[in-house]
C-alpha cells in the first residue's frame, strides 16, 4: 500500500500520467510508462476522464502499471454527476484488475452534462465518496488538496475545514494541486497542520514548457503565477527549446527548494513526457 511507504520516513517520488483517448494509442502509452518505470517512482497516479468518460482507459493503464510494471498504481476516480451504482461498477472493475489504491476526487462538471444528471449525483463532494469507499472497500484512499484553496471555497479556513472532513472520512494521504510559488505551499502546510491534518502531503509540481500550457493550466487549476514564472514566459515564450529548458529548470529549482525545507514527498505532473521527467529526476536525486 502506498500509505505504508510514508511510514518508513523515506522520501517518495511519484508521477501523474493520463490515459490515451483512443484504444489504438495504448502501445505508445505503454512505451511512455516503460520509460517512466526506469526512473523508479514509488507510485504512479493515472487521471480519469471528465465525468468518467475514459474510466476504462484509466483502469487499463493502472492495471499495466500495477500488474506488468509492478509499480503501485493510484487510479483516479471522480464522482461528479455519478450515481452510486456506477461507482460500484468502477470499484468492481478495479478489484478485478488488482487495483486497490485510488485518488478520490469530485471532478469538474463536464460541459455536456445536463442539470438533471448533475443534480442526481449521490456524492456531492469527494469527502462523501471517500467515506463510502472507506466503509465499503479495503482500498487505500488518497485525497487532493489546494495550496491556494479550491476555487469554489469561500476562504482558506473553509477550505481547510473541508479538507479535514476528507481526511477524517478516510483519506490516508494527500496530493496537492500544482503550484508555482513554494511560499504558498509552506503557508498552506503550516495551516493544515494547525487544523489537525496530520497525514502525509505530497507536493505537486508541474513543469511549464510552453506559454500555451501555462494559460490552460492556470485556467483549470486557479494557480497564481509568480513574477519569476511570468518573466520566464515573457523572455522565452516564443522560443520552444529555450522555453522548455527554462520551464524544466524552474520545476527543478522548486523541488530542490522544497527538499531544502524538509519536504520529502514530491509528485510530478509529468504530462506523459518521460524525457523531461527524467531530466528533473536526475537533477533532484
Amino acid at each position: 500500500m502506498i500509505s505504508e511507504l510514508f511510514k518508513t520516513g523515506k522520501p517518495t517520488l511519484s508521477f501523474e500520467v493520463f490515459p490515451p483517448k483512443k484504444t489504438e494509442d495504448f502501445d505508445s502509452a505503454h512505451e511512455v510508462l516503460d520509460s517512466m518505470a526506469a526512473l523508479h517512482p514509488d507510485f504512479i497516479s493515472i487521471t480519469y476522464g471528465a465525468g468518467g468518460s475514459r474510466a476504462a482507459n484509466t483502469i487499463e493503464l493502472s492495471s499495466y502499471i500495477q500488474n506488468t510494471l509492478h509499480i503501485d498504481a493510484l487510479a483516479h476516480i471522480t464522482c461528479v454527476g455519478c450515481r452510486i451504482d456506477y461507482i460500484k461498477k468502477i470499484v468492481d472493475d478495479m478489484k478485478k484488475n488488482n487495483i486497490d489504491q485510488v485518488l478520490a476526487l469530485r471532478g469538474d462538471r463536464p460541459r455536456d452534462m445536463t442539470d438533471e444528471q448533475y443534480e442526481s449525483r449521490d456524492f456531492r463532494y469527494a469527502s462523501e465518496m471517500t467515506e463510502w469507499l472507506k466503509k465499503n472497500t479495503d482500498f487505500d484512499i488518497a485525497g487532493a488538496c489546494y495550496p491556494e484553496k479550491h476555487f469554489e471555497a469561500l476562504d482558506t479556513d473553509t477550505d481547510l475545514r473541508n479538507l479535514k472532513k476528507k481526511v477524517d472520512a478516510g483519506a490516508s494521504f494527500l496530493i496537492t494541486q500544482l503550484f508555482f510559488d513554494n511560499e504558498l505551499f509552506y503557508r498552506f502546510l503550516g495551516a493544515a497542520r494547525e487544523k489537525g491534518i496530520s497525514v502525509p502531503i505530497c507536493a505537486g509540481i508541474m513543469p511549464i514548457t510552453t506559454a500555451k500550457q501555462l494559460g490552460s493550466t492556470v485556467t483549470l487549476s486557479g494557480s497564481s503565477v509568480p513574477k519569476k514564472m511570468a518573466d520566464i514566459i515573457a523572455r522565452f515564450g516564443d522560443d520552444p527549446d529555450d522555453m522548455r529548458k527554462a520551464g524544466t529548470d524552474y520545476a527543478i529549482s522548486q523541488i530542490l527548494d522544497l527538499k531544502a525545507h524538509g519536504i520529502k514527498d514530491i509528485h510530478i505532473y509529468s504530462m506523459n513526457k518521460p524525457q523531461m521527467t527524467a531530466e528533473i529526476v536526475n537533477a533532484i536525486r
